[in-house]
């Protein structure tokens, strides 16, 4: 918990719904002082209105990402002890119909921003000497789910990446973690819809009476909560942990799909893995 006489403070992505918003109540609730950060001004402008700070910070606009840690770095007077990246969108569709610049689009907002934002605050942490970065990444992050390629992508090469990342940090007294959750309440299937609208002519696809049968009433059907599904404030505790505990882990699984995936990947061969996740 933070110091109520010197908060410590975090920067937050994502935070307009889901897992964003219960993090940004959940930390200040902690006594941290959070910067809850939106890539639209009118969800700056409510979260501002609920007493947060809520710099703009849309991760496909590098102008915002620039701006959002200058006006964070401002409020601290330099100091941010904790990034929890977060804000992500999906794009549902079988892989042979993803045009290639959906790809593109899709890997601006879920990883290529995430990188420039971290980037710009390694220096900030490398010189206070501490912090923590944590990435929300996802069970998709590590098990493929068919009709979500775009988002498995983008949260495969996040957690290389990560990895990658917290060996390099190690002895700088920055922390790099791993959340990766399963079924959670949020709004990224409605999100997902203009996406998916934008990019797949599913209509025209040699795949559309599987989409008719299968993922359009997914996307378009309110169908209630998904098996196993946990609220949003399973990943806030998680993320405590991650910037709390004086030993962060690498990675915290969140849900039990997520658990269940992690064992499976490990004993099952591919061939058997692949049955169980296309059922």
């Amino acid at each position: 918990m933070s110091d109520s006489q010197n908060p410590k403070s975090i920067l937050i992505t994502g935070c307009s719904s889901g897992i964003g918003y219960d993090a940004a109540q959940g930390l200040r609730a902690r006594g941290w002082r959070v910067f809850a950060a939106c890539r639209k001004a009118e969800d700056c402008d409510r979260l501002r209105a609920e007493g947060f700070e809520a710099p703009l910070l849309d991760y496909t606009d590098d102008a915002t990402i620039d701006s959002a840690l200058a006006e964070v770095l401002a409020a601290t007077g330099g100091r941010l002890d904790a990034l929890f990246n977060n804000g992500a969108h999906g794009l549902p569709g079988a892989v042979e119909d993803l045009p290639t610049d959906a790809l593109r689009a899709i890997f601006e907002t879920n990883f290529f921003g995430w990188h420039t934002l971290t980037r710009k605050v390694i220096p900030v942490m490398r010189f206070q000497g501490s912090g923590r970065i944590v990435q929300c990444s996802s069970v998709l992050g590590f098990v493929t789910m068919p009709w979500r390629g775009g988002y498995n992508a983008t949260k495969f090469a996040l957690e290389g990446l990560t990895d990658t990342l917290r060996i390099e940090m190690r002895g700088t007294g920055v922390y790099v973690c791993l959340i990766e959750p399963g079924p959670i309440t949020s709004k990224i299937r409605a999100n997902s819809i203009p996406h998916f609208e934008r990019w797949v002519d599913w209509e025209n696809s040699v795949r559309a009476e599987q989409y008719r049968g299968s993922l359009i009433k997914r996307l378009y059907a309110a169908s209630g909560p998904d098996r196993f599904e946990l609220p949003a404030s399973a990943v806030t505790a998680k993320l405590i942990h991650a910037i709390e505990h004086p030993r962060p882990r690498p990675r915290y699984y969140v849900t039990l799909p997520t658990y269940f995936s992690g064992i499976m990947r490990r004993i099952l061969p591919t061939r058997a893995m692949d049955w169980v996740l296309s059922r």
